[in-house]
C-alpha cells in the first residue's frame, strides 16, 4: 500500500508523470493551469516535457530505486504511455499512490490479456488468437480465418508490431516481419467507421464521458478525429456503456482512451484500451472547456472533474513528419488551435503536433448528463 494516504492533492502540490513525451509535456501545461507542479522520470534528457516541467529527473525505467527515490519526492505517480515496466510502478508505489491503477497498466500491455479481459467483460471484439510459433500460426489461421493481422503481444502502437496476412501464404513472410516475438492473430471485420471513448474518472467513483470521435487513420497512425462523428446516437450510447464497464472493472481513476470499431452490420467491437490521456482526444484542449489532460490531473489528484460538454465542433489532425513545417503559415489561420511538441528533427511517422479546427457548435452534445458515481 502506498505510503501516503489518499487526501486530495492541493494547489502547490506535485505530480509525478513517468514519460517525458507530448503526452507528458500536455499533462504538465495542464497541471500548472491548476496550481499543480510537475516532476517528469524519463530515460532520456530534453524531451518535450522536461521543456515545461517544474523538475526532471533522468534514469531508466528499469531502475527501481531511482523510480522509488522519485516517487517519494511527490504526491501522486501517473504514466503518459503504456510501457512503464509493472516493476517500475510497484516502485513507486512504495512511496505514492500510483494512478491509473496496476492493473490497468498490466491488462494494456499485452494485447491477450487485453481480448482476454473485454471478452471476459461480455464484450464484442474481433476474433484472436495466440501466436507463439508457426505451428500456432497454422492453427490460429484455422480458426480466425484470413485476411487477418498478426500483432506482437507487447510493446506495439502507432501501426508498429504488426503485419498483415492476406491469405495463408503470407504467413512466413509476417512470422519474420515480427522476428518471432509472443503474437495474437487478429481477424479483420468489414468496419463502417472507426471511433472513440474519451472517458475519465475520478478517485470517489465519479465518471464522465467526452463526445465520441469519428477517427480516421493513415498507415496504421490516427490521422484525423472530429467531433460531432455523424453517428447514431445509439451508437454513442452504446459505446459510453461500453467505456464505463471497462473502467468499473478496472475501478479505474484517470482518463482512458477506448477504441472502438463501427462494423457494416452495426455492432460495435473493442479493438483496444489504452490507460493515458488519448490522441484521439486532443481536440478537448480547444473544444472543450475542461480537456482531457486537465481531467486527467483532476481525477488522480482527487478532484472534482471537470465538464465534458465541448463549446465547438471540432477536427483535430495530426502533424506528422513534415506537416509541421509550414507553422507560419498554420499559425495565420483563423479558428485554428496549433500545438507544437518542440522535438527536434521531423522523421517519417513521427508526430510533431497537431492542430485542432473548430467552428460553431452544430448539435447539442450527447449525454450532457453523464456524471455518475
Amino acid at each position: 500500500m502506498p505510503a501516503k494516504p489518499l487526501q486530495p492533492v492541493p494547489p502547490g502540490g506535485r505530480i509525478g508523470i513517468l514519460g517525458g513525451g507530448q503526452l507528458g509535456r500536455m499533462l504538465a501545461l495542464a497541471a500548472a493551469r491548476l496550481g499543480l507542479a510537475t516532476h517528469i522520470y524519463s530515460d532520456s534528457a530534453g524531451t518535450p516535457a522536461a521543456a515545461v516541467a517544474a523538475h526532471t529527473a533522468n534514469g531508466g525505467y528499469d531502475d527501481e530505486r531511482a523510480i522509488a527515490a522519485f516517487a517519494a519526492g511527490v504526491d501522486v505517480v501517473t504514466f503518459e504511455f503504456e510501457n512503464i515496466p509493472l516493476a517500475a510502478v510497484d516502485a513507486a508505489l512504495t512511496h505514492a499512490p500510483v494512478f491509473p491503477p496496476r492493473r490497468a497498466l498490466e491488462v494494456a500491455q499485452d494485447r491477450w490479456l487485453e481480448k482476454s479481459f473485454l471478452s471476459e467483460l461480455g464484450l464484442t471484439v474481433a476474433p484472436f488468437a495466440m501466436v507463439s510459433s508457426e505451428a500456432d500460426l497454422a492453427t490460429a489461421m484455422q480458426t480466425v480465418g484470413t485476411p487477418a493481422i498478426l500483432k506482437t503481444r507487447r510493446f506495439g502502437y502507432d501501426g508498429k508490431g504488426q503485419a498483415r496476412l492476406a491469405t495463408a501464404a503470407d504467413a512466413a513472410a509476417a512470422l519474420n516481419e515480427l522476428a518471432g516475438a509472443p503474437a495474437i492473430l487478429e481477424g479483420l471485420v468489414p468496419l463502417a467507421a472507426e471511433l472513440s471513448v474519451i472517458a475519465v474518472r475520478g478517485r470517489d467513483g465519479a465518471m464522465a464521458c467526452y463526445d465520441c470521435p469519428a477517427n480516421v487513420h493513415r498507415d496504421g497512425i490516427l490521422h484525423t478525429s472530429t467531433v460531432p462523428s455523424g453517428l447514431p446516437d445509439a451508437v454513442h450510447g452504446e459505446a459510453t456503456r461500453i467505456a464505463r464497464r471497462i473502467v468499473t472493472a478496472l475501478d479505474y481513476a484517470g482518463v482512458i482512451g477506448v477504441e472502438l470499431f463501427l462494423t457494416q452490420d452495426g455492432r460495435l467491437l473493442v479493438n483496444e484500451i489504452a490507460p493515458r490521456v488519448h490522441n484521439s482526444g486532443h481536440w478537448t484542449m480547444d473544444a472543450c472547456i475542461t480537456s482531457q489532460f486537465e481531467n486527467h490531473i483532476r481525477a488522480i489528484a482527487g478532484w472534482p472533474l471537470g465538464g465534458t460538454a465541448r463549446h465547438s465542433d471540432a477536427v483535430m489532425t495530426n502533424l506528422i513528419g513534415d506537416d509541421a513545417a509550414p507553422w507560419r503559415d498554420l499559425a495565420t489561420e483563423a479558428n485554428l488551435g496549433l500545438h507544437l511538441y518542440g522535438k527536434g528533427q521531423a522523421r517519417a511517422g513521427r508526430k510533431m503536433g497537431h492542430v485542432t479546427r473548430i467552428s460553431p457548435l452544430r448539435q447539442p452534445r450527447r449525454n450532457a448528463k453523464d456524471s455518475t458515481r
